[in-house]
Formats: structure tokens, C-alpha cells, sequence
């Protein structure tokens, strides 16, 4: 997908005012400038973050478009990525948790600069958080999939949408998963990276263990 596709995919599927353009450009300057003094994104995706990046994020929200009402929650947030972008193009409560001080300042200082009344940050791990019944969650390489699933167990119920984007491995985490948690887990391919996949899964919870006889 080049820069100039990744654009009309987001005005294709999301009708996107001007202001949201003008905010997501704004948050493109501000990680690009950024990447001066910290390491936000890989180098080598640099010249492609409108594919890489923003519609890698922007795609998760038509994952969860029936959502029930609450938070969505993105884990171990970084750059803001797909916090920053959920939250530009969104109306919904959206809380970043990030436990690296660096990232906590340059997240606090993009939704300030952005005027983003909908976002605030958590500075710490994701096992401290604060419990919510969260509406999303979301986690871009954050933590393989059992992990996660018990670090954020704490911050969802049985109505919580989870979109984990996997890359490659997303079917692997899946099946390493399964013996300990169950719920409706399916995978969806990502629309910027044929060979990547998004974990899409609802009634997530831990499997019960059986008493012994």
C-alpha cells in the first residue's frame, strides 16, 4: 500500500472530515519530529507511516464498530499507536497505557497538541491499571497473546472487544492460547500487510481447571 492508497483507503472507509486530517497530519509531524530524540518507530517504516501506521491503527476500528458503551483501552501504547489514531478519528473515552516515562510525556504532549479531550494516558503497567470494564482493547506489540490476555484480564468483561494486531504469528499465538483461556477468538487478515493478521475475540476468559476426582 503507498502513501497516496493509504489515504483513499481512510477516506473510502471512513469519510474522513477535514478536521481529522488535519489532526492525524499534525500527529504524523509531531512522531516524525520526535524520532529526533526517541526511537517511536522502526527507521525503515519512516517513508510509509500513512500505510504503516495510521491505517494499520484506523483499521481496527472497524473491528469494533459495535462496541457496547465504555472505554477503549490500548496497551503498552509507545508512540500512540493505535491510541493517537483511535482517538483523532473517535469520539469514544480512549486511555493509553504506557509505563516508559519518555513515551507518557510524548503521549501527554500529542493529545495536548491535538486537542484530544476524549484521550488521557496511564503511566504505568498494564497490571496496575486501574480495573474497567472496558469496551475495547487494543495491543500493538505489546505482549504475546497469553500474556496479554492475563496482564489486561482485570480491565475487561464479557462484553469487551479485543483487536490485537499479531503480524505473522497471529494464528501460532492463537493456538498457544487456547488451552488457557477460551471465548469467540477469530483471525482477520490486516489490510496493509497481506501476511499479517489482526486477533479479533469477544467472552474472553480463563479456562476453568478441572478438579481432581
Amino acid at each position: 500500500m503507498t502513501e497516496d492508497e493509504a489515504r483513499a483507503w481512510l477516506d473510502a472507509h471512513f469519510d474522513v472530515p477535514r478536521e481529522t486530517w488535519d489532526r492525524l497530519e499534525r500527529y504524523v509531524s509531531l512522531l516524525l519530529s520526535a524520532m529526533d530524540e526517541q526511537n517511536l518507530i522502526a527507521e525503515s517504516t519512516r517513508p510509509h507511516v500513512w500505510a504503516r501506521h495510521i491505517v494499520d491503527s484506523a483499521q481496527l476500528i472497524l473491528h469494533a464498530r459495535d462496541a457496547g458503551e465504555g472505554p477503549w483501552m490500548d496497551l503498552g501504547s509507545g508512540a500512540g499507536l493505535p491510541g493517537i489514531v483511535v482517538a483523532s478519528m473517535s469520539d469514544r473515552p480512549l486511555i493509553m497505557v504506557e509505563s516508559r516515562r519518555k513515551r507518557i510525556d510524548f503521549l501527554n504532549d500529542v493529545i495536548a497538541e491535538l486537542g484530544l479531550a476524549n484521550a488521557s494516558v496511564f503511566g504505568g503497567r498494564v497490571e496496575v491499571a486501574p480495573p474497567t470494564k472496558s469496551a475495547v482493547i487494543s495491543a500493538r506489540a505489546y505482549a504475546p497473546l497469553p500474556k496479554l490476555l492475563q496482564s489486561a484480564q482485570h480491565l475487561s468483561d464479557e462484553k469487551t472487544i479485543w483487536v490485537l494486531p499479531k503480524g505473522r504469528n497471529a494464528q501460532n499465538e492463537l493456538e498457544t492460547a487456547r488451552p488457557a483461556w477460551q471465548g469467540a477468538f477469530h483471525v482477520e487478515r490486516s489490510v496493509t500487510d497481506a501476511d499479517s493478521a489482526i486477533i479479533v475475540a469477544r467472552s474472553v476468559k480463563p479456562v476453568k481447571k478441572k478438579g481432581r476426582g
